[in-house]
């Protein structure tokens, strides 16, 4: 979809920045006028993860004016193997210094502006209504509804962007675009889904090199945006499949009876996260230290790991029997387990066991207890030598 451009070209390049972007003045849809756009160009990048990596890498090199990144997290290990825009050296650091580190050694004429803080309804609007668009790098439902609804009352234009083990999704999703064609992300997803059955790339995991095609997507569409160049994804919605290596292109259209975004809202609840993942109302629940002293003391329990094969590969608490938690649906695996007994259940983080758990005192079961933070707690809590992911 073809649309003007976002910004003006009030900007002046000098003559070392006529030499640094001069493949893009070659090229007749940018230009010199199209360059001084992008100089002039505020963009806010929200995450400087997975997918805020490599956009920010390249809307940096492009020569974007001024970068806004949002994130209040720091670098770990496990990041390193997708999040290429930080390095060993910055592990602990946290990450938009780290991301500005690594911009300013590309990019010194690009201005950037840390915002080391999480993402909410409280301060949506004013960070977002500071910049021209916004680039969506993170990885749960409840932040991108309020991104997206940040941006429709700000009237802003929404690049997004999604991955989850092989497969990417990206879009443009801007309510105010000229001539009434504008979109916005509930026309794609007018609900959230349940959290269970929205795994986060640290649970279900991603292949690293994924992030950068879905990136540099993002980053083209914002450039395509500012400059005004070329057919928009507004209107359409890009899916990526790394393992058939395929594309496809889906339209969407206006979401019928949807109704129009009037203010921000809870966002953590309508994504159903308002309650503890580990505990919460009607779910017994059991710490890390807790479980510990239980197993010195002798205690008859069963305790049950839940999740996938993968992970169970990777790390477990000896002693535990590893029934993932699909199989843990089945009549015939809940028959091995007597309704009285005690049962301690865990995952990575306790979400979905958390799930298993509810669904085992649906059939009956009572003596029932879902680890809180699931293994990870148990690591830091207990067992810090075993491996983290």
């Amino acid at each position: 979809m073809k649309l003007p451009p976002l910004v003006s070209p009030d900007a002046e390049l000098s003559a070392a920045e006529i030499s640094r972007y001069s493949r893009h003045l070659l090229l007749p849809d940018v230009g010199l006028e199209g360059q001084k756009r992008l100089k002039h160009s505020r963009v806010l990048v929200i995450g400087a993860g997975g997918l805020g990596s490599p956009a920010l890498l390249y809307l940096a090199a492009a020569g974007v004016g001024t970068l806004g990144i949002v994130d209040f997290d720091v670098v770990e290990e496990s990041n390193l193997q997708r999040q290429v825009i930080h390095g060993v050296s910055r592990l602990g650091c946290n990450k938009t210094a780290s991301a500005e580190a690594t911009i300013r050694e590309l990019n010194p004429w690009v201005e950037v502006i840390q915002h080391r803080e999480r993402l909410e309804a409280a301060n949506a609007l004013a960070l977002i209504g500071a910049y021209d668009l916004v680039l969506d790098g993170t990885d749960n439902f409840a932040t991108r509804y309020l991104v997206n609804d940040a941006c429709v009352l700000a009237k802003k234009p929404y690049v997004w962007g999604s991955i989850f083990r092989f497969e990417g999704q990206a879009s443009v999703f801007w309510e105010d675009a000229p001539g009434g064609i504008g979109l916005n992300y509930r026309d794609l997803y007018p609900s959230p889904p349940p959290p269970e059955l929205a795994p986060s790339c640290s649970e279900g995991g991603v292949l690293g090199i994924l992030c950068a095609s879905i990136g540099a997507i993002m980053a083209t569409e914002a450039i395509k945006l500012i400059t005004g160049i070329g057919d928009s994804l507004l209107g359409r919605l890009a899916v990526y499949d790394a393992l058939d290596m395929q594309y496809r292109f889906l339209p969407l259209r206006r979401a019928p009876g949807r109704e129009p975004i009037t203010e921000l809202a809870d966002y953590q609840a309508l994504c159903g996260y308002e309650l503890d993942v580990s505990g919460g109302e009607g779910v017994p629940s059991i710490t890390a230290q807790e479980l510990k002293v239980l197993r010195g003391r002798g205690e008859p329990f069963t305790l049950i790991d839940v999740r996938e094969q993968t992970e169970w590969d990777m790390v477990r608490i000896d002693g535990a029997c590893h029934i993932p938690k699909d199989e843990m649906a089945r009549q015939e695996v809940l028959a091995r387990f007597h309704k009285d007994e005690p049962i301690i259940i865990h995952c990575k983080l306790g979400a979905r066991s958390r799930k298993v758990l509810q669904d085992m005192q649906k059939q009956g079961f009572s003596n029932v207890r879902n680890l809180e933070g699931g293994i990870i707690a148990w690591i830091q809590d207990v067992e810090p030598h075993l491996p983290r992911y």
